[in-house]
């Protein structure tokens, strides 16, 4: 069944109370909206206790009524949607030529996330056995975000994450990891040799979003390592294709 009339027309009138709602920076009271938007006050009284009870809308201590988080919450949330939009195509021919899953990671709020795979039946993605957030020292992807972390940041990140044997290839010691990171003859890419998952190598190469550093990445089977110079020197332009999508003013 259609959505009724009423629940219509009830939708549009919140709505409306949300853009006349925008235009005041510094809020404006019930009265002065429900004109704006040519409402019955009791109606536009009944819609904003539910729009603030919502978090669409926040009151003020002196009546008036702003935007709310939630509707900040829903403009981030589309704007990381476009922006992995720009970089999709970019993935998908990254999986195709070299017959691998692909993969973007982000170092958001102190962890490294991942944001976006690109994978398919004859690419299966790596068994995410274990959640990145526990396993950036035993992950391509992960170490490329930690090599170009600065030397407090990565002491910092180091400090909150236990370095956790997942493979008996698994770096466990903060040494011994940063002095690979910074010794890779790969550089700035970096690999997984078996080091997360057994029988699964990864390459991955740092990429940026403005100012918020991640990594891009793939994962293949062991029996083609000998690939993996191959793999860095497609990886590298792509980087800086999607750095340049990133970057883009929104």
């Amino acid at each position: 069944m259609g959505a009724s009339p009423t629940l219509i027309s009830s939708v549009q009138r919140a709505f409306r109370l949300l853009e006349a709602a925008s235009a005041h920076e510094t809020g404006a009271p019930a009265k002065q909206l429900a004109r704006e938007t040519g409402l019955p006050l009791g109606t536009a009284y009944h819609l904003l206790r539910t729009l603030v009870h919502d978090g669409y809308l926040r009151k003020l201590d002196d009546g008036s009524f702003v935007l709310g988080d939630r509707l900040q919450t829903l403009y981030s949330g589309g704007r990381s949607q476009a922006l992995l939009a720009r970089v999709r195509p970019a993935l998908s021919a990254l999986r195709d030529e070299l017959d691998s899953a692909a993969y973007l990671t982000f170092y958001e709020d102190g962890e490294i996330r991942v944001s976006e795979i690109v994978d398919g039946p004859r690419t299966p993605r790596v068994d995410l056995w274990v959640g990145f957030e526990d396993a950036g020292h035993a992950t391509a992807l992960g170490k490329a975000v930690l090599r170009e972390l600065d030397d407090e940041s990565r002491k910092e990140y180091l400090s909150r994450h236990t370095l956790n044997d997942l493979t008996p290839h698994t770096v466990t010691t903060p040494v011994e990891l940063i002095r690979r990171l910074e010794s890779t003859p790969l550089a700035p890419a970096v690999t997984d040799l078996e080091e997360y998952a057994l029988g699964t190598v990864c390459v991955a190469v740092p990429v940026y979003s403005g100012g918020t550093l991640g990594s891009i990445g793939v994962s293949m089977p062991r029996t083609r390592l000998d690939r993996i110079d191959e793999v860095r020197e497609r990886l590298l332009p792509t980087a800086h294709r999607v750095t340049r999508s990133l970057s883009l003013t929104m």
